[in-house]
């Protein structure tokens, strides 16, 4: 299991942008797919974008496709949500993922989340 760190969250304004970044230690970040998942309250976690172990191909949900960018930097351990346009139905704790595998699979790895919420 990867040890996963999220940071960036915070309070903004509708229309603005965020970048939340995830810190990966204890195993190899370099060979496993990364996701990004989030919770509103009184719903369920919910899948937001992955990206596959080199970064060349990433999935989106339709709720965030063309506002979010998933990437990540293998060197930094480290992978990013940047978040455009943002809308107050974003507002959630963002969750960073990691997958078994090169191209996905199962998660095995959680981190504590961070708290995004957007104002109207």
């Amino acid at each position: 299991q990867l040890q996963l760190v999220e940071s960036g969250g915070g309070l903004v304004q509708a229309g603005s942008s965020l970048r939340i970044s995830c810190k990966a230690s204890g195993g190899n970040f370099g060979d496993r797919a990364m996701g990004w998942f989030r919770q509103a309250p009184g719903r369920e976690r919910e899948f937001i974008a992955r990206i596959t172990y080199d970064g060349r191909n990433t999935n989106y949900d339709d709720s965030v496709r063309g506002r979010f960018i998933i990437s990540r930097e293998n060197d930094k351990n480290t992978v990013y949500l940047q978040m455009s346009a943002l809308k107050p139905e974003d507002t959630a704790v963002y969750y960073c993922a990691g997958y078994v595998e090169r191209l996905y699979g199962r998660i095995d790895s959680w981190g504590q989340g961070t708290q995004v919420t957007v104002s109207s």
